[in-house]
């Protein structure tokens, strides 16, 4: 569940990252009238991205996933203090 988890959190980085350097690249490449539209792409992506991380979410919390995913993270802290 845990690798799951951290394969989407990186997935929703790399699209972000991808959006970053998108806008970046349509800011120094402006084609007259399509100056907001970069804009309009990167807040699509960033909706995405959270729709996909709800939903993720709403899934663990029906699934009693979250509970066992702190469990896990807690009982390998105190492995790796004791």
């Amino acid at each position: 569940m845990l690798s799951l988890y951290v394969a989407i959190q990186a997935a929703c980085v790399a699209c972000a990252r991808a959006a970053v350097n998108h806008v970046r690249w349509r800011s120094r490449n402006r084609l007259g009238s399509a100056s907001g539209q970069a804009t309009a792409e990167y807040a699509l992506v960033l909706l995405g991205a959270a729709a996909i991380a709800l939903l993720l979410a709403a899934w663990a919390a029906k699934s009693g996933k979250i509970g066992q995913l702190f469990d896990a993270v807690v009982g390998q802290l105190i492995d790796e203090t004791g």
